[in-house]
């Protein structure tokens, strides 16, 4: 649902009167640059160059690089969590994880072997949160990934609680190879699409390079000051 604007022109009008104006300044028109650099870089970058410059730039953001195919990835995740300590789990309500084989894991497998897991659930609301604030591991997938800074975006609902992401120890982040792209030039094009579509955006849009990190004191640098103290992105193959 579009809102509506009511009685603004007499609302411009008053103002542009009080201001000694006569009339309502005309809309600018919108600016034509001949120009467009940004959207030429790594524009002839192929899919495996982007991950290769993914992976590089993970180094620079203290974030854990893993690669795997659909076959493998329930292992991949199995191991990873195992590694930082296991449960408690939280993760979102996603048909992707039905699409990449983890549905067992996150519903069967892990409880049976009384790991705890918590799947984002509308319904109960304000106990998502805290089981988001207790649990050790947060699981997410990423709708766009962006190589050129590492950065995850990652597009909420109701379904998909933002603070799955930041509230947990640490969190995987499941990278679809096919959401990789190589910058912030494309994500803002894949927003505009949306919108241009008629689709209506997501009250929060996350974009996250890493865990949280701050050198605000004495330059000393700190990992997880208000986030997860470590990130994984597993990037799947999934073209």
């Amino acid at each position: 649902m579009q809102g509506k604007i009511y009685n603004r022109d007499p609302f411009l009008t008053k103002v542009a009167n009080q201001l000694g104006k006569s009339q309502v300044a005309k809309k600018p028109e919108k600016s034509e640059w001949k120009y467009h650099p940004e959207k030429h870089i790594l524009e002839d970058v192929t899919q495996d160059e982007l991950v290769e410059i993914l992976k590089e730039q993970c180094k620079s953001i203290h974030t854990q690089f893993v690669t795997a195919n659909k076959d493998d990835l329930k292992q991949t995740i199995k191991k990873m969590v195992d590694e930082y300590g296991g449960g408690p789990i939280v993760a979102w309500k996603d048909d992707q994880f039905q699409k990449f084989g983890l549905s067992s894991l996150l519903n069967e497998e892990w409880p049976n072997e009384n790991v705890e897991v918590h799947i984002w659930d509308p319904s109960v609301k304000g106990e998502n949160i805290e089981r988001a604030e207790k649990a050790n591991v947060g699981i997410a997938i990423s709708d766009l990934t962006l190589a050129e800074s590492a950065t995850i975006i990652l597009l909420s609902d109701k379904h998909r609680g933002r603070t799955v992401s930041f509230l947990p120890t640490t969190s995987v982040i499941i990278v679809p190879k096919s959401t990789i792209v190589p910058r912030l030039t494309q994500a803002t094009r894949f927003l505009s699409e949306k919108v241009r579509r008629g689709e209506l955006l997501p009250s929060c849009i996350n974009l996250i390079s890493g865990p949280s990190y701050s050198a605000d004191i004495e330059m000393m640098l700190v990992l997880g000051v208000h986030g997860p103290v470590k990130v994984s992105y597993i990037i799947v193959e999934d073209l």
